[in-house]
């Protein structure tokens, strides 16, 4: 895609200036030329505001409109060859402006306290986390077509900024084809005769692509969050919740794939990365479980690969089946060559009997069983160090797993107004000194928990950090997931 070619190079550009400035120049000038400056507009909106989730409207605009102005005054016929470096040094000093118009980072000040090269590579390696939740909401179609006829190029613009700092995790190239169709459909059906029958028209057109940039925006920011080992294991204990009668054997594998995916298309340029690797991970998914499971078989049964992996992704835990206990590692096995297998083997056992627990709790586990591993197996009596731990968790382990398995089983099965009605009915046995206006906030809180990061694609580094501060002390010392 020469477009994310661009946008590359334009996010790269003081990285590269190593290989020299005219490199740089030429490539950026080379770009725009192809591209031409709405394209080349268009692109650098994206691309600032993904890279700075948090900024305003207002301060992406004041960016553009620099980087803009400067490809199109360097790039010129005749421009002097000094133009490019002068004009990225003087957005480099503007940044470091009190009164700097650009979006705030918490680590400008750092950079602005280096010079020249140093400083232009510090300035363009800072970006903004992203969202934990996306928050563009899209507008009824009413309200959509009212704003694009009032500035049809303020509203373009606008909606850029919402979608791609809301869904900045998904590929390049997967956002750049869902901005693109959005903008196509409102333009289209804005002016039309029928505008309701064209809408209904187009985004029936746009499902998959409009599943498709919300799903790989979940799976890629648990990518970044977690990487490609934890990712795998984030997998596999999804997959045993919803089949929990397939064996570790049948799913590790599926989960191995899925992170190569994962790894292989979240950062990718190419087209067609994810919507095509995918497709091709639903087929080994589907040739593997569909026949041993009623669910998954319903799912595998359209044509339409992307739609059979959106139905998959959505299904909800499976009832916990008649399983004997889980057998525990042992602390040979936890210390020795397949030590992280026999601990992602344990997870997925502990999935498998609690089909509700969430994610996040789940890679909490993860996290603290493999600190564990790293301090005990490497000191000088492991089996003591691991048993001191092991005795501990056996009491406080299983009353937290059960507790995050009934919450997200309860809000699973219920409706909103239930569940919390349930959650009231709950706290007042469990802290029946608390007063209406404390219970009222608990049941806010573990609501608000429940309904972010029970469901299957919940936020990673946000659910992380709720699960950290709600286990506190069960996991203190890393002795977690010794059971």
């Amino acid at each position: 895609m020469r477009a994310a070619l661009a946008l590359l190079l334009l996010l790269a550009a003081a990285r590269a200036e190593h290989r020299g400035k005219a490199y740089v120049r030429d490539k950026v000038c080379q770009e725009f030329r192809t591209l031409g400056k709405e394209d080349f507009r268009t692109l650098t909106i994206i691309a600032n505001s993904r890279k700075f989730s948090n900024a305003t409207f207002e301060e992406i605009s004041h960016l553009v409109r620099e980087i803009v102005s400067l490809a199109e005054t360097c790039c010129a016929e005749g421009a002097d060859p000094s133009c490019y470096d002068a004009g990225s040094s003087a957005l480099s000093a503007k940044s470091c402006g009190g009164d700097s118009p650009f979006p705030s980072h918490p680590g400008t000040a750092g950079c602005c306290a280096q010079e020249g090269l140093e400083q232009k590579l510090c300035l363009a390696a800072l970006r903004h986390p992203p969202q934990p939740l996306p928050r563009y909401l899209q507008p009824s179609n009413e309200e959509l077509c009212q704003a694009f006829k009032k500035d049809p190029k303020d509203f373009a613009d606008r909606f850029l900024h919402e979608y791609a700092s809301s869904y900045g995790q998904a590929p390049l190239p997967v956002l750049l084809g869902s901005t693109r169709t959005f903008l196509s459909m409102v333009s289209t059906c804005c002016i039309s005769p029928a505008p309701t029958a064209c809408f209904l028209k187009e985004k029936l057109e746009r499902k998959t692509l409009s599943f498709l940039t919300l799903l790989s925006n979940r799976v890629c920011s648990r990518f970044t969050a977690y990487g490609k080992d934890k990712v795998t294991v984030s997998y596999l204990t999804s997959l045993a919740q919803k089949m929990p009668s397939a064996s570790f054997e049948d799913l590790f594998p599926l989960a191995e794939d899925a992170a190569e995916v994962f790894s292989q298309c979240c950062d990718s340029l190419a087209e067609d990365c994810m919507q095509k690797r995918l497709s091709e991970h639903t087929a080994k998914a589907c040739g593997a479980l569909a026949a041993r499971d009623e669910r998954f078989a319903d799912c595998c049964k359209g044509k339409n690969l992307m739609q059979n992996y959106f139905c998959i992704s959505a299904l909800p835990p499976a009832p916990v089946p008649k399983l004997p206990q889980a057998q525990k590692p042992t602390n040979e096995q936890l210390c020795g060559e397949d030590g992280a297998r026999h601990a992602q083997r344990y997870l997925f056992e502990l999935a498998r009997r609690h089909t509700s627990v969430p994610d996040a709790f789940l890679g909490k586990l993860y996290d603290t069983s493999k600190q564990v591993r790293g301090e005990c197996c490497s000191a000088k009596d492991p089996s003591a160090c691991l048993g001191s731990k092991r005795q501990r968790m056996e009491e406080e382990l299983p009353p937290s797993l059960e507790k995050a398995n009934q919450l997200c089983r309860q809000y699973t099965e219920l409706n909103f107004l239930d569940f919390k009605k349930r959650l009231r009915e709950s706290l007042l046995q469990t802290t029946p000194e608390a007063g209406p206006e404390l219970l009222g906030r608990l049941v806010e809180q573990q609501a608000d928990f429940a309904s972010t990061c029970c469901p299957p694609n919940s936020p990673p580094i946000y659910c992380t950090s709720k699960v950290s501060s709600a286990l506190g002390e069960v996991c203190a010392g890393g002795s977690c997931l010794l059971g």
